[in-house]
């Protein structure tokens, strides 16, 4: 792990260096998903804060066995019933995908009294197998997610359609972040997250403004499940 983490932050840096970036300017996102708690304290021990799961039931079993110091983000999809226990669990959700949702962690973080940051994803390439908002229904729902008083729109989250080329999906990554520059004139004020680009492709992802660059498999190895 500690070999992967090294590699990674020097593409990063390398890949920000191209951009006339700050390496600092990139969160690496560790997505644990399938990794048991003991792997994510080794991972802490290397430096990493910032982990992402994708299943709040297995979010719910893993954080309290983990470092209590670390940073937890919901990257995967959100089922209504499950926005409780979301809003308990992590300190930002990346796959806020509809109006209906947002008002229902709305609803919750009242609840809780929390502020809650959230990212809106974004199926940029309306591929019918993925969640996410489709641009233009996007920007007709984005003031009215920014009027909930609990939520706060800190930016878009993407997953672009998988390619052996990441050369392929960087019209992708670029359309989501000209959308994100659409959603700042509506709003009028900036938004500071892009969070896209995984093991395959955040290389290209950090070449287009990506903030957050989500990976597990090039820092882990395969999950247990795929090997």
């Amino acid at each position: 792990m500690a070999s992967n983490l090294n590699a990674i932050r020097q593409r990063i840096a390398a890949a920000c260096a191209r951009a006339n970036r700050a390496p600092e300017s990139v969160v690496l996102l560790a997505v644990t998903k399938t990794q048991p708690p003991e792997v994510v304290s080794e991972a802490a021990r290397l430096g990493l804060t910032h982990f992402g799961e994708n299943k709040v039931q297995e979010a719910k079993a893993k954080i309290p066995l983990c470092p209590g110091r670390l940073r937890w983000q919901m990257i995967g999809h959100l089922q209504s019933n499950k926005c409780r226990e979301a809003v308990e669990l992590f300190e930002m959700i990346q796959s806020v995908d509809s109006l209906s949702l947002a008002t229902e962690l709305n609803r919750r973080a009242e609840q809780a009294a929390k502020r809650m940051p959230i990212l809106l994803e974004v199926n940029a390439a309306g591929e019918a197998s993925k969640f996410g908002y489709r641009p233009e229904q996007l920007l007709a729902d984005l003031r009215h997610i920014n009027e909930l008083p609990r939520l706060e729109i800190h930016g878009l989250m993407t997953v672009p359609p998988w390619t052996a080329d990441p050369e392929a999906v960087r019209p992708v990554f670029r359309q989501v972040r000209e959308l994100k520059v659409q959603c700042e004139q509506l709003l009028g004020a900036p938004l500071a997250e892009l969070s896209m680009g995984m093991t395959g492709d955040f290389v290209v992802a950090i070449e287009e403004g990506a903030t957050i660059v989500r990976i597990g498999t090039g820092l882990f190895g395969a999950r247990a499940s795929a090997k």
